[in-house]
């Protein structure tokens, strides 16, 4: 799949793959630890809070940091430091001397090796494939963080939890370790040119890179809308494990399955990006992303069929797939290699706000008006962002 791309983007999207997979396991073993010591709601909430909360603190300074590093080094350097979280964890559980104060440090700083790690990863791409390839290798790569955080890593979290309780960590750091091996044997190309590395602070280089960023027309309405679509889909999201069961009346598996339908609905999405763009140019591609996910909204909001609801589900979620993967490629081709760590810094820290700040308005929403109504009041927010979108993405840079 990844051998016509090159063997350096075979080993790009094989740690890709790891690291992701490893993701999904520790994201849902964190909170099933912390339940073996207390059933607080708020104490259980916490441990998800901490690994957030970095990309509020640290995201945009996460920016500056990649752009005076080497890229590379800097993604195996962060990948050990959390190899290192996970052993000690490891070391606890086995012992028995956990508490929850260490798994929200280690929840903590993954969160924060995170910022720092995924901004980096997203800027080794470029250098490794042909100009034309990038939709085609970004599709790939967000099929597998599809694949590693929502489809196979968190089922298999779970299980290896109720193996041992130190499996899914180990296994966490194992898959890190690897694909720190695997960064590591990618050419050494990544450092940063001689007059990149100058004495200016970083917060003066992050107000830089949000000043450049805030100029350019088509990148400031590309991150925008996509704070807009994550602040959408997360505010309806935050309550559909309610929606499946009160307004479908599913049991509590069919909770489990529609999140299966949506990841593979996403991997298609994801599949197709390349093809879609190459069909109807980048601004096609985005704006139709936005409107399908509205339709797929739609679906989901008007239904209490559960085959409707899926297909619905289905069809967002190929949208979300193929947003993605052409907004990155936008992202990278539009933006230069010396300012491309703080302009996905940016990207991300606003994804990650919006993210957050959907599911707090969506539960606010639901409990006033009921649960249709944080997927139904997002339709018309999409719709008028697909025209926005096509105008400013069509116009001039």
């Amino acid at each position: 799949m990844t051998a016509n791309l090159g063997p350096a983007y075979t080993r790009l999207w094989s740690a890709t793959a790891l690291s992701n997979l490893g993701d999904g396991v520790r994201q849902t073993a964190l909170p099933l630890l912390v339940v073996t010591l207390t059933t607080d709601p708020l104490l259980v909430a916490g441990v998800t809070v901490a690994g957030q909360l970095p990309w509020l603190l640290f995201g945009l300074l996460a920016g500056a940091v990649v752009d005076r590093a080497d890229r590379r080094r800097l993604v195996v350097l962060v990948d050990v430091v959390r190899v290192v979280l996970l052993v000690t964890l490891v070391g606890a559980v086995a012992l028995d001397l956990t508490s929850v104060l260490l798994i929200y440090l280690v929840a903590f700083g993954c969160g924060v090796g995170e910022t720092l790690r995924d901004t980096a990863a997203s800027t080794l791409l470029p250098p490794l494939v042909e100009v034309a390839d990038l939709d085609r290798a970004n599709g790939r790569l967000v099929n597998a963080e599809i694949a590693g955080n929502e489809l196979v890593g968190p089922p298999l979290g779970g299980y290896l939890f109720g193996v041992a309780m130190v499996l899914p960590f180990a296994v966490n750091g194992g898959t890190l370790a690897v694909a720190a091996a695997l960064i590591f044997a990618l050419p050494n190309i990544f450092a940063p040119k001689p007059a990149l590395r100058r004495e200016s602070r970083l917060w003066q280089d992050t107000v830089g890179g949000l000043r450049w960023l805030l100029g350019h027309r088509r990148l400031r309405v590309l991150v925008g809308v996509t704070g807009l679509f994550t602040f959408t889909d997360s505010a309806w999201f935050a309550v559909f494990v309610l929606y499946v069961s009160q307004i479908l009346a599913m049991p509590a598996a069919g909770y489990g399955l529609m999140m299966a339908i949506g990841a593979i609905g996403g991997l298609a999405g994801g599949f197709a990006a390349a093809r879609i763009v190459r069909l109807t140019g980048p601004a096609g591609a985005l704006a139709g992303a936005l409107a399908v996910a509205a339709a797929g909204q739609a679906m989901l909001g008007l239904t209490t069929a559960v085959p409707v609801a899926a297909a619905g589900l289905a069809v967002g979620s190929f949208a979300f797939g193929v947003w993605n993967v052409a907004a990155v490629t936008q992202r990278q081709t539009l933006t230069p290699p010396e300012l491309l760590g703080r302009v996905t810094s940016t990207a991300r820290t606003i994804t990650m706000t919006a993210s957050l700040a959907g599911a707090l308005l969506g539960g606010l929403i639901a409990a006033r008006f009921g649960l249709r109504a944080p997927i139904l009041i997002g339709i018309p927010l999409l719709l008028s962002a697909a025209l926005l979108c096509h105008r400013a993405l069509r116009g001039p840079k």
